[in-house]
């Protein structure tokens, strides 16, 4: 009897191959509702560099979402082109994006490990052989002992953790992710934050985050873009000195982290 193939080492599982960049050059999106028109976005300029981390934030109804879907492929701008890698078609697009939705959409009829190995299936990998695959990444995620959990036993920290880890594991060089910790309660937000800005220092990726939360925002990335009101439009581009990951403590109360939240709020009024 033939045995069974060890399972492959945990790196290459998480290797999306060389950084990507993302770019949005003069992009406007608007959409028919009700027979009104409305304008979500209207002349966004963006450039994300191979490796960075950059934060979108807005208030609610800015476009901040709507801004993701056009990087990952999902929509088609009215105006202007989206790129992300060398790619500016939405099948290309949507070959470079990992994309991470407000909600974590962990199938309930599917265990911890079975959601998390799912990005494998659809790259075509057997179950079986995903789920060997992706098994000895949950230790390293701080999910060791739950791969047979379903996620209505799951906390939502850990909910959050198996989503992440389902995205790296589709294995693309950008990472789009719509509010990831809006559900979660401050405590457990916070130590999400520390959880993931670890997470992107080990496994790097070009990250677009969107979040309404102007301290993650911060805490998290190496440059934060406000969104004005409706039609969404780059109102300020503040550059986070500070190297990741950052001490979350230490640099949200510090002079650097408290002069650009002064500025981020000012912007957002």
């Amino acid at each position: 009897m033939r045995a069974e193939a060890e399972a492959p080492p945990v790196e290459p599982l998480l290797d999306s191959g060389p950084a990507a960049a993302v770019r949005l050059s003069g992009v406007s999106r608007r959409f028919r509702l009700r027979g009104s028109v409305v304008v979500a976005l209207e002349g966004v300029d963006l450039s994300v560099a191979p490796g960075e981390v950059v934060a979108v934030v807005g208030r609610s109804g800015s476009g901040k979402s709507t801004l993701l879907e056009l990087a990952a492929g999902l929509q088609e701008p009215d105006a202007g082109t989206v790129e992300a890698g060398e790619a500016v078609d939405a099948a290309g697009r949507r070959a470079a994006c990992a994309y991470m939705p407000q909600r974590d959409l962990l199938l309930p009829w599917r265990d911890a490990l079975g959601n998390a190995a799912l990005a494998l299936e659809a790259s075509g990998i057997g179950r079986r052989d995903a789920r060997r695959h992706a098994a000895p990444l949950f230790e390293r995620f701080g999910l060791a002992d739950f791969e047979r959990a379903r996620p209505a036993a799951l906390s939502g920290g850990m909910r959050q953790r198996v989503a992440f880890l389902r995205t790296l594991l589709a294995g693309r060089p950008v990472l789009l992710l719509d509010e990831p910790f809006a559900s979660l309660d401050a405590i457990t937000r916070a130590d999400m934050q520390e959880w993931l800005a670890g997470a992107l220092a080990a496994v790097p990726r070009t990250v677009v985050l969107v979040t309404h939360d102007v301290e993650e925002a911060l805490f998290l990335a190496d440059r934060v873009v406000i969104l004005g009101a409706r039609p969404g439009h780059v109102v300020a581009e503040l550059e986070v000195c500070a190297r990741r990951p950052r001490p979350r403590s230490d640099f949200l109360g510090g002079p650097e982290a408290g002069g650009l939240r002064a500025r981020a709020l000012e912007a957002l009024r």
